[in-house]
């Protein structure tokens, strides 16, 4: 299990400087286009859908994954702690 979560870890890394990368070439692009180079904005729609998108998706998606994970352990942790805190108070009767 160790194994599977480093490799997640290290496919979101990468997919996180796609992302990144994927900004500053469109910033890039679209320079370009205003300075009448066509050619890296082409590229970029092209690429838009077979990798920005799901690049995207991918980062969202983990962020969601990632909040609900950890709204479901704080929940799980304070359920534990009350537990825990009324174990004692029913001994003591």
């Amino acid at each position: 299990m160790e194994t599977l979560k480093g490799w997640l870890d290290r496919l979101l890394v990468a997919d996180v400087f796609v992302v990144i990368g994927g900004a500053f070439w469109f910033l890039a692009a679209v320079l370009c286009e205003a300075r009448g180079i066509h050619q890296p904005l082409a590229v970029f729609q092209q690429l838009w859908e077979p990798l920005f998108t799901p690049a995207i998706g991918l980062l969202m998606a983990a962020a969601v994954i990632s909040g609900v994970l950890g709204w479901w352990g704080r929940r799980r942790s304070a359920i534990g702690d009350t537990a825990a805190q009324s174990s004692p108070h029913q001994n003591q009767h």
